[in-house]
């Protein structure tokens, strides 16, 4: 007897390391059934908030009398038969319904109410699009749109259309937002969400003004980067002629107090004696002519053209 416990209990022992392994994978198990996958989230919608002076249609449902179109007041109320005035102004349209279930189970209208708001007109939903851009309004935001939407509608960005697009909200509360625009290629580094209301201004790009003795005296934007030099300039204008004054060249800038006039030796700048000044919007950049070059140069045509004459009397 005692032998048959002894082999029993030798047996019992000879299962124990089994039955525990099997117990810890059991139990490390139980979590990860219970668990499922994380559900993914649905990205955010941005969702338009009812104005004054919006046209809502209201549908409840199995009750057609309290059904209709209600325009939203002033204060931002809708009066609905029965019920009275619901504020729904800066509510979306399904907390605007639900909102008007709640008012009809308070006055004990309808015991189960199921509304459902459709907005069918945005009265100050719409956003100004000014500046550089081909046909300047305001334009109805009904969705969630980006600025490159709103220049495409306001017929895209003219030829002047400068580096920066500056946002307003209609709050006035809040800082204006700035946002990098590439006129040449139509795109946005910093695109921002506009809101209801907001205002969206694309900047007029500077010009610069080259005069006098150059190549093609003309108006040059200010494109690279927002600056432009002096010798950038007057390469853009293809340089100046040949009887140009460079020694006296003359900076005209509009200050405070009015135009002021600076001498440039544009020679020594062209030379890298001097340092290239930086442009702003509006400068004169006027190149002079020399009246000593205008006649030496004169006198050679001159010269070359009596020259010619006698040679070519000379083989008559």
């Amino acid at each position: 007897m005692i032998r048959h416990v002894d082999v029993r209990l030798c047996r019992a022992h000879s299962f124990a390391p089994v039955l525990t392994l099997l117990v810890c994978l059991l139990l490390a198990a139980l979590p990860l059934c219970g668990q499922s996958a994380p559900m993914p989230q649905p990205a955010a919608v941005s969702t338009l908030h009812i104005a004054s002076g919006d046209l809502l249609e209201l549908t409840v449902f199995d009750t057609p009398e309290f059904s209709g179109k209600l325009r939203v007041s002033e204060t931002g109320d809708v009066l609905i038969p029965v019920a009275g005035s619901v504020h729904v102004a800066g509510l979306t349209a399904m907390e605007a319904a639900g909102a008007i279930e709640q008012r009809f189970r308070e006055l004990d209208v309808l015991k189960a109410p199921h509304a459902s708001i459709f907005i069918l007109e945005y009265a100050t939903q719409g956003v100004t699009v000014s500046g550089e851009v081909r046909a300047p309004g305001i334009y109805p935001l009904l969705g969630s749109h980006n600025l490159l939407d709103l220049i495409a509608a306001a017929g895209g960005a003219t030829t002047n259309a400068g580096h920066v697009i500056v946002i307003s909200h209609r709050d006035g509360k809040s800082d204006p937002v700035f946002a990098q625009f590439d006129p040449k290629s139509g795109t946005v580094k910093n695109d921002v969400d506009i809101r209801p209301g907001d205002t969206v201004s694309v900047s007029r790009s500077g010009v610069v003004y080259v005069i006098g003795d150059v190549a093609r005296p003309g108006g040059y934007l200010i494109e690279n980067n927002g600056h432009l030099t002096v010798l950038q300039a007057v390469a853009l204008a293809q340089g100046s002629n040949r009887t140009a004054s460079l020694k006296h060249t003359r900076l005209i800038r509009k200050t405070e107090v009015g135009r002021e006039e600076y001498a440039i030796n544009l020679k020594l700048m062209l030379q890298n004696k001097l340092p290239d000044l930086t442009l702003s919007d509006g400068d004169i950049l006027y190149v002079p002519s020399s009246q000593g070059k205008y006649l030496g140069y004169r006198g050679i045509e001159a010269a070359v053209q009596v020259a010619t004459g006698i040679a070519i009397y000379s083989h008559l």
